[in-house]
């Protein structure tokens, strides 16, 4: 498609000795464990955390001690990639994110994106979705935060993702900690993020990270994000996110002082 994106990725497991301090792949360190959604896997992270010193992320000082016995709440995120390819270089910049943000406290991470909904997404009323595609809308509403991503074709996100949050109860999502990533053909397509998506979620009066994310089709080559300015706004968006899910948190009615 022309001035589109070409949302098009392969996910490469690299070894661990010329993994790039920007890769998705490189980004899921020792201390993660993997469940399936559906074909693909993501990372879960447990009480046993990555030693201090190894890979990228502990040189940025991006490593989690717990020392009591007193587990930490796990919150419950949603990456959803609103791509209808898999892989794809949006969803690998969502994952990132995800596995980023895994560093930094305890999450279970569920990725998604339009593949997961099918063809009953095409539905024009929420009653009359399919049994998969209303499972996403429900995994977004229930979630404790979300980190979206959206491929860019002809200067705007992709309609279906819209045609996604259009099911989505604007009440579950007032205050939910968001934050935002898209990919591109280039660099003219880099103010979707703030003149699309951002607007998008300040309907919802949802609380955006800062920080978002955009990746052209020169920063991520083979599945894997080889621009370090990229990879360091990922670390700076999941940083972001995590304080957001702390404050929303502590805001909670119940919350305990």
């Amino acid at each position: 498609m022309s001035g589109g994106c070409a949302d098009e990725g392969r996910l490469e497991t690299v070894a661990s000795d010329r993994r790039p301090c920007g890769s998705a792949e490189g980004l899921y360190g020792a201390g993660m464990r993997y469940r399936q959604n559906h074909s693909c896997r993501v990372p879960r992270m447990r009480q046993s955390l990555r030693r201090p010193g190894s890979g990228h992320a502990a040189a940025e000082g991006f490593v989690v001690s717990v020392e009591s016995s007193v587990k930490p709440s796990v919150a419950r995120i949603v990456a959803f990639s609103g791509s209808a390819k898999r892989p794809s270089r949006t969803r690998i910049l969502v994952e990132a994110l995800g596995a980023e943000l895994g560093r930094l406290r305890g999450i279970d991470l569920a990725v998604y994106d339009l593949m997961d909904a099918g063809p009953g997404l095409g539905a024009t009323q929420r009653d009359a979705l399919s049994a998969p595609a209303l499972r996403l809308v429900e995994a977004i509403e229930g979630a404790d935060a979300l980190i979206v991503g959206t491929p860019v074709y002809q200067g705007g996100y992709a309609g279906l993702f819209k045609h996604v949050f259009d099911f989505v109860d604007p009440a579950r999502m007032i205050g939910m900690p968001v934050a935002l990533t898209a990919t591109g053909g280039g660099l003219r397509h880099a103010l979707v993020v703030e003149h699309g998506l951002r607007p998008l979620f300040g309907f919802f009066a949802a609380h955006v990270a800062p920080t978002s994310v955009y990746a052209g089709s020169e920063d991520l080559v083979d599945g894997r994000i080889v621009d370090e300015t990229v990879a360091a706004r990922i670390r700076a968006a999941a940083a972001e996110l995590a304080a957001l899910l702390d404050v929303a948190r502590t805001a909670a009615p119940g919350a305990s002082d």
